[in-house]
């Protein structure tokens, strides 16, 4: 059984488990991220969505199956890696093996003759080898062997070991990390403690008492989308979102200007701010029949398009007699289409609008904790008009609208915007950048360097004072360029000796060997050897 765990086979299938096992992540809301979404479709899917949520599908990575397979993996890595290292660390110490009796046999080869003696020619190709960055030892006075490309290896098993880091990056970051989402109406502080969060996700060791004492106020923010209608495909896409933001590093620290963009987050002490979304808080005011208000501030409704056609709820629970609950639109630039309803066309502030229905009753049913983003109807009535139809609100920013039967008023005052802001705390992330960017390096040598042994045997020739020199070439693997590698080799150690026929022997006895006279050559034959000697 340890051997198969341990083996390549059971490790590229954990990563594929690994793999597939993180899609579910990217097909249902994950509840760390959007809680109000997750809410929102466990009650749009009433019998799937309960069974989804006990398999572990809405909180994907903290689920104890993917867990279990992120834990086989780094034990399978484990005992994968570490006995190869070792062989690996052993073989980079040891000789290259001795060169075969017939080099020629070998896939890549090559033979010449040169005039010149077996140990100068043995000195050549080390010389040659090594000015290659081969590895070469000479195991007698006749032949030479040369290897490169254990990086190959090295960076295959610096990919492996890589891996095994970012498992425990993140196991570090789950185990001490933590992290929260709120939304922020602009002019509205935030400061750094468990009540303030709309969630928050804590590791198993983290204590949420202890948590860095940072303020953040919300000054300004701006969007900006593009109105240019002839731009094809551009009308009301987003352009840039800036949060202007007022930190303090502690109560007692000074104020200082800092801005959160997308992708550019804001650095605290201990924790990272993102700008993870953005919408509208209309002001909303609701008094009850003697003009008392019983409800008043910015509330925010959640984006569900790209024009910011906005869901929200309004809970009044100290509405008399009954208590109040408010469900509708927030439309940024407000039509009515005939066939979709109430819409919101662009997503900036054109021509703003609340669009709500009315419910009395019990808001909140058996004391159950939910979401400030939905209403609970179960227990509660709509309110109807005098028609008897269920009764729906126009409101335009300034104006009021009196509920019927005494149930006091509601009035739309204004629009201010929100940020939703991601603050996280990771101990484990610069671990685990480290570990990628090491393993992008590991497989990308693996993937490049090649894996070569070179074998230079050296023979005496037919004619004295002549050597058979021959070159064999062997990879690990596929190499279409271990044939050039042999050639360059034997071009080089050609390029070294003179390779003559004649020499030794003075072909016109009346030469006068002056050594400033020198007349034109004549050409020579080629006198090197093919395959078959």
């Amino acid at each position: 059984m340890w051997r198969q765990l341990t083996s390549m086979r059971t490790a590229l299938f954990l990563l594929l488990l690994l793999a597939v096992g993180a899609v579910p992540g990217s097909i249902w809301p994950q509840r760390s991220i959007d809680a109000a979404r997750t809410a929102t479709y466990i009650a749009d899917h009433p019998k799937s969505g309960p069974w989804l949520d006990r398999l572990g599908f809405f909180e994907v990575y903290a689920s104890p199956w993917f867990a279990a397979i992120y834990l086989l993996l780094f034990v399978s890595l484990v005992g994968c890696v570490l006995p190869r290292s070792k062989v690996h660390w052993k073989a980079m110490r040891s000789s290259p093996p001795k060169a075969p009796a017939r080099p020629a046999r070998l896939p890549a080869n090559g033979t010449f003759e040169v005039t010149a003696a077996p140990a100068a020619v043995v000195d050549a190709a080390r010389e040659t080898l090594r000015g290659s960055r081969f590895r070469t030892v000479a195991h007698d006075e006749t032949s030479v062997s040369a290897e490169k490309g254990y990086l190959k290896e090295t960076g295959n098993l610096v990919f492996h070991l890589s891996l095994i880091f970012v498992i425990i990056g993140v196991a570090i970051g789950h185990l001490y990390g933590w992290k929260g989402d709120v939304i922020v109406p602009v002019g509205k502080s935030f400061a750094n403690t468990l009540a303030n969060y709309d969630t928050f996700s804590p590791g198993p060791l983290v204590d949420p008492a202890s948590l860095s004492p940072f303020e953040l106020k919300v000054d300004q923010f701006d969007a900006t989308f593009e109105e240019n209608v002839t731009g094809r495909g551009q009308f009301g896409s987003p352009r840039d979102f800036t949060a202007h933001v007022t930190t303090k590093a502690t109560p007692d620290a000074p104020a200082q200007k800092a801005t959160v963009k997308v992708n550019h987050p804001l650095e605290m002490k201990g924790a990272g701010v993102f700008l993870l979304g953005n919408g509208y808080a209309p002001v909303i005011t609701v008094r009850d029949a003697k003009g008392a208000k019983v409800y008043s501030g910015a509330t925010p409704f959640l984006a569900r398009d790209n024009n910011y056609t906005s869901v929200g709820v309004v809970k009044v629970p100290g509405a008399q007699p009954e208590q109040l609950g408010f469900s509708g639109l927030f439309l940024p630039t407000a039509t009515i289409g005939k066939d979709t309803g109430p819409i919101s066309v662009f997503p900036d502030l054109k021509k703003p609008a609340l669009a709500l229905t009315v419910y009395e009753g019990d808001l909140f049913p058996g004391g159950r904790p939910q979401s400030v983003y939905l209403l609970d109807t179960a227990k509660m009535t709509q309110l109807q008009n005098a028609k008897g139809d269920p009764l729906r609100i126009w409101l335009e920013p300034g104006q009021t609208y009196q509920l019927p039967g005494g149930k006091g008023s509601i009035s739309f005052d204004s629009v201010a915007r929100f940020a939703g802001l991601s603050i996280r705390h990771d101990p484990g992330k610069f671990v685990t950048l480290a570990a990628a960017l090491l393993a992008l390096s590991g497989l990308i040598a693996s993937l490049v360097i090649r894996r070569r042994r070179v074998f230079v045997r050296v023979s005496p020739g037919a004619v004295p004072g002549r050597t058979v020199v021959t070159v064999g070439g062997l990879a690990k693997g596929d190499d279409d360029g271990l044939q050039d590698v042999v050639d360059r080799v034997v071009a080089a150690l050609e390029a070294r000796f003179t390779v003559d026929p004649d020499a030794g022997t003075d072909p016109d006895p009346d030469h006068d060997p002056d050594p400033d006279h020198d007349p034109a050559p004549e050409p020579e034959m080629d006198s090197r050897l093919d395959a078959r000697g």
